[in-house]
């Protein structure tokens, strides 16, 4: 019983049921564990000053309206993938691999060009990875907020 328990408990330390536990996005087929950015501060510092950012994480930016979106890196240590998602939850732009920025308020804006209402930020890499296309659908997990 004892190493039913332990086999148990190691399996949970695992990302998916690391991610069971808290706020989760599932998209590309993929469930990321995520922070979630749904206030004027938590938007604005992000990322910023991470050294790393473990696999099957990522940060959930919630906007209170649909609207053109940028976002830059200033401060942020770590590659990510920007990812902008319409009210609908559908996938509507994205800008890959954009690489860390220190030269503060000169780091350039990576826009959504067009309106978006959620945002998420993952590892580079992972929507190459995914093979997301313009029109994937995002599937937010228990612990998110419901669009007001």
């Amino acid at each position: 019983m004892r190493t039913l328990a332990l086999a148990l408990f190691a399996a949970c330390s695992l990302s998916a049921c690391a991610s069971a536990r808290g706020p989760w996005v599932e998209v590309g087929g993929q469930r990321y564990a995520v922070e979630l950015a749904d206030d004027d501060a938590e938007r604005a510092r992000g990322l910023m000053y991470r050294d790393a950012m473990d696999a099957g994480r990522g940060m959930l930016f919630i906007h209170e309206t649909e609207e053109p979106q940028a976002y830059w890196m200033k401060n942020t240590k770590i590659p990510l993938d920007i990812l902008y998602f319409d009210n609908g939850r559908k996938l509507v732009s994205q800008q890959r691999d954009i690489p860390p920025c220190s030269l503060g308020d000169a780091c350039p804006s990576y826009p959504s060009n067009v309106p978006a209402r959620y945002v998420l930020e993952l590892n580079a890499g992972e929507a190459a990875r995914l093979k997301l296309q313009d029109g994937a659908r995002i599937t937010f997990g228990p612990g998110i907020p419901p669009a007001k």
